[in-house]
Order: structure tokens, then sequence, then C-alpha cells
């Protein structure tokens, strides 16, 4: 009896737990019939998610948030995120996608999935042009700031560099103050936070200084989601071949979107 007992219970666990899936798993039928897609952005990380003059995010990403919304014929709601709690945002289900500077890594597929890249942007370490760092030893005794959980923090926290303070931040907002106020010598960060930095300015006061690594981004969906990463990727490679996507490009960072690759 107690051997009939485990198996009956081992099988509601399983329904219990295709159940779960079941809630969670989201076809581009379903998101139709509800009439809505809810899209994570990051309105902190200029130029890919900004505050509009209305108050509402606005930016790169944003941009494509509405073509895809468009595309898919159904009304957007923007979610704001950080780089922090926007994987926990996807996999509790409170949002559908995440376009939100969300560079591809097997360390994040392996919590989420990607579709082919929409935009590519370098990581780099930033400092003022009057600063003499040609080296990733020259920044030995140098305070480097980073926006917490995003890729120059994992990269600069591995590279387990001699005498180099790490300081956290975050957004990238406070990171990029931080660097302009100077609280930190240097900054991870990307191509894109470094147009911010010099923007408006008639001399570049800040320049790159080393490469750490270059970024695609993709939008990400929770793992299984078939249906709706082969819908995504659809969409991408039609927006990269009708112009839209480059326009968003030219738009918000004032140079032709590059080549991407495929996923």
């Amino acid at each position: 009896m107690n051997g009939i007992m485990k198996w009956a219970c081992a099988g509601l666990v399983a329904i219990g737990m295709m159940a779960g899936q079941a809630a969670f798993a989201q076809t581009v039928d379903e998101i139709i019939k509800a009439g809505k897609v809810r899209i994570a952005v990051d309105p902190t990380s200029a130029p890919f998610g900004v505050t509009g003059t209305d108050g509402n995010p606005d930016g790169l990403d944003v941009d494509v948030a509405k073509l895809a919304a468009k595309y898919l014929g159904v009304q957007l709601e923007l979610v704001p995120v950080t780089s922090q709690n926007r994987i926990p945002y996807l996999l509790t289900n409170r949002v559908d996608l995440v376009i939100s500077l969300f560079a591809i890594t097997p360390e994040r597929a392996l919590q989420v999935s990607f579709s082919s890249p929409y935009a590519a942007v370098g990581t780099i370490v930033t400092a003022r042009a009057d600063k003499k760092i040609e080296t990733f030893a020259d920044l030995k005794g140098k305070k480097v700031g980073v926006p917490r959980g995003t890729i120059p923090d994992t990269l600069l926290t591995r590279m387990a560099l001699q005498d180099v303070q790490i300081v956290r931040f975050d957004d990238e907002a406070t990171s990029l103050q931080a660097l302009a106020t100077g609280q930190v010598d240097a900054l991870g960060s990307s191509t894109t936070a470094l147009l911010v930095l010099n923007r408006g300015k008639p001399t570049k006061e800040f320049e790159r200084k080393l490469t750490l690594v270059e970024n695609h981004f993709g939008i990400g969906v929770r793992r299984g989601q078939f249906d709706l990463l082969q819908w995504l990727n659809s969409f991408i490679y039609a927006i990269r071949a009708n112009g839209e996507l480059n326009a968003i490009t030219e738009k918000w960072t004032g140079e032709k979107m590059g080549s991407l690759p495929n996923i």
C-alpha cells in the first residue's frame, strides 16, 4: 500500500509540474488572444533605454518593442526593469519578453532563450581622455565603476585584476554619473554609454581605453518557448531586411546598423 501511495504522490507531483510548465508556456497565439504583449525594458541605459519627456520609457529597445507589438497586432505594455531583475521578471511570468540591453551569453542562456541579435555594442573600459590607460595593468590602484550584474561587472570580476577596486552601481545612469563626477577613475560600460558621456560637448572628454568584448543583444524569452522564439527570429529578419531596424539604430546611435549574426 505504501508503494502504491508513493507512486500516486509522485504522479501528482509530476502532473503539478506539467501544469506549472503549461501555465508558463506562452505561444504567439496566446499573446494575440490576450491582445497585449508585456515587454521588459530598462529606462536607465541610454540610448537603448531612456525616460522620455512625457515620463514614459523611450529609446532603441523601446522602439523595437513597439515594432514587435505592431507586427503581433496587439497592445504594448512596457514594464521597467533593471539589469538585476529582468530575468526574475521573465521567469516569474511578469513579462512575456525582455528587450533590455540583453547581451547573449552562455551563462544567461542556461536560464533564458535568446532570439537572433538585433543590435551589437562593444563592452569597453572608458575614462577621461587625459588619463593614461593603455593596458589592463594601468588600472592598478584605480577605482573602476560598473553597473551591477552586467557584462562588464562579470568580465572585470572574473579577470581579478590586482589592486583594482570594482565599484558597483545599481544602474548604468548612476555609474555614468560616478565617472563624470570623479567618484571612479574608469568605467566598465558600452560604446553607447561613451556616446552619452560625450553628447553635447565640443570636445570628447571621455574615450575608449580598453576593449573587453563585443556584445550582441537578443530578445529574451523563457526556455522552451519555441513557437514564440521562431516568430521573434522571423520578426528580426524582416525588420533588418526592410530597413526599419537600421532606421531605429541611426535614430538612437547616429550610426548605421552593422552586420549581425544569426542564432
